[in-house]
């Protein structure tokens, strides 16, 4: 059942902070705070999606002040939990359209949404509000980083729809496509204690010349675009693109 915390209730927070993932292995974080501490430019940062403080915490750590959006309270009540989580500032709204205080809590020379966390928003319109939106936090100058998947739809077979990204003895997960509207759902299947669970989280999948027009209606403009954390060149085999866009100067 989704709450108020939408799919990012307490059990899957209580399961987020997991040290075997990819995304929690200390090179991995320390890459992306290298760069997202670069972009910030001395000044302070918005993270959408804070959830349980991954990058937040280690780059406030590198002295950026960061204020993060966040729908589950869930999540961020870990975040609280862990040392220095009391100290950064956190809006519970969704990030699409939630507005911080930038008197108080702002201005803002970064934003980012890391880890496909654009995808969580399922409509084009949201997509388009975020990108709106964030040109609204940032002063002149000020950049914008998403991090997201490519879509994997060049794996697909003809006539096939499903793109298993999981398996383990307990464990499968796998994305289930739509083309026409560009729905995309992902189905985690865990095995314990004899009994098997289903839990199904919907996303929109998007391009990256989509994420640049989306960019342009908010007066925002391309400024890099790579691989990966650690820049390198972004390709057409890329499976995902770390990309950067800029608020022209007044």
């Amino acid at each position: 059942m989704i709450n108020q915390d939408g799919y990012f209730g307490d059990r899957v927070a209580e399961q987020y902070d997991r040290p075997s993932s990819p995304m929690f292995q200390p090179n991995v974080i320390e890459s992306t705070v290298d760069v997202l501490a670069e972009l910030a430019d001395g000044g302070r940062a918005l993270e959408l999606g804070i959830g349980t403080g991954r990058i937040a915490l280690p780059l406030a750590r590198r002295g950026v002040p960061v204020h993060g959006i966040e729908l589950s309270q869930a999540m961020v009540a870990r975040m609280r939990a862990k040392p220095g989580g009391d100290a950064i500032g956190v809006t519970i709204g969704d990030f699409a359209t939630a507005t911080v205080d930038t008197r108080t809590d702002g201005p803002f020379t970064l934003a980012y949404l890391v880890y496909n966390t654009i995808m969580n928003l399922t409509s084009q319109e949201a997509q388009v509000d975020c990108f709106r939106n964030v040109a609204e936090h940032l002063v002149s100058g000020g950049r914008f980083v998403i991090e997201v998947m490519v879509p994997e739809l060049r794996q697909l077979p003809a006539g096939q729809h499903l793109v298993p990204f999981r398996a383990s003895d307990t464990q499968w997960a796998y994305s289930d496509y739509d083309v026409t509207t560009q729905a995309m759902t992902c189905h985690y299947i865990e095995v314990a204690d004899g009994r098997g669970e289903h839990r199904a989280v919907p996303f929109r999948y998007v391009w990256p010349a989509e994420l640049d027009l989306m960019a342009r209606l908010a007066g925002l403009r391309l400024r890099e675009r790579w691989e990966g954390w650690t820049k390198r060149p972004f390709t057409q085999d890329s499976t995902e693109h770390v990309s950067v866009w800029e608020k022209p100067a007044a």
